[in-house]
């Protein structure tokens, strides 16, 4: 189902679950025992989602989600089921967007609800021109309720969240950059060498300050918490540090 690759920094993850990358428990399961092998190394400051195939995720498992529905069809318990299946999807999803490192998401090809919504999770994204990008589970009567609704909504406004979701629109890759649903848009054979790029940039930064930065950033999304008065901590735990002492005063030596 994973792949996992760590070098020069990047924890590279590869989806390979044939076709179509499908979220299934056995999925989830496995994604967090990548997270778990993860979070015993510290030779990582970037992890990079990418995909072998054609898609780059679609979304639940049909299997899955047709025999949970059958099972509970008509029954009161099927919202139960469904809701606890959605929860599931929630706490790995929540569990990527709180990890200190940066997180990248390469999107090839298309990513279709949950496969979208695992990419809102990252810090990044990029995707290819012509790669589709959507929420369409309104269609079906349901809601993009992996985090879709509010995820988006943060990144890039109610108004474009609700173009997005309420209309159901596929969006292309290079449209989605131009919207702030990604951040770069790259033609499809140049896309993996400009995702390796943006990692490899990232992972050669001072490790401990772009975690600092990352939560700064949390912070001003969080109406609970204090951002200036955690940029000013920052700081005072930053500039104590060995590492940047000596960035710093390397940068100072430079502009005498």
């Amino acid at each position: 189902m994973f792949d996992l690759d760590v070098t020069a920094g990047v924890a590279r993850i590869t989806l390979c679950r044939p076709p179509v990358n499908a979220i299934s428990a056995d999925w989830l399961k496995r994604f967090h025992e990548m997270l778990d092998e993860l979070g015993r190394r510290d030779d990582w400051s970037v992890l990079h989602l990418r995909s072998s195939q054609n898609v780059f995720c679609a979304g639940a498992d049909l299997g899955e989600m047709r025999e949970r529905f059958e099972r509970g069809r008509g029954s009161p318990g099927l919202g139960d089921d469904f809701a606890r299946s959605t929860r599931a999807i929630h706490d790995l999803f929540d569990r990527i967007e709180a990890l200190p490192q940066v997180t990248l998401a390469e999107i090839g090809g298309a990513a279709m609800g949950g496969g979208f919504e695992l990419a809102l999770s990252c810090d990044l994204r990029i995707a290819a021109d012509k790669a589709k990008l959507g929420l369409p589970e309104t269609r079906l009567g349901l809601i993009p309720g992996a985090g879709g609704t509010q995820r988006l909504s943060r990144l890039v406004g109610p108004g474009i969240a609700a173009r997005v979701i309420l209309g159901c629109e596929i969006i292309e890759g290079e449209t989605a950059r131009e919207m702030g649903l990604v951040q770069w848009s790259a033609p499809a054979p140049k896309l993996a060498a400009q995702a390796a790029g943006i990692a490899g940039h990232i992972a050669g930064l001072p490790a401990h300050a772009v975690a600092a930065a990352k939560s700064c950033l949390a912070a001003a999304r969080d109406p609970v918490r204090d951002g200036y008065a955690e940029e000013i901590n920052a700081t005072k735990n930053l500039v104590t540090t060995k590492q940047t002492q000596a960035l710093v005063s390397a940068f100072l030596e430079r502009k005498r």
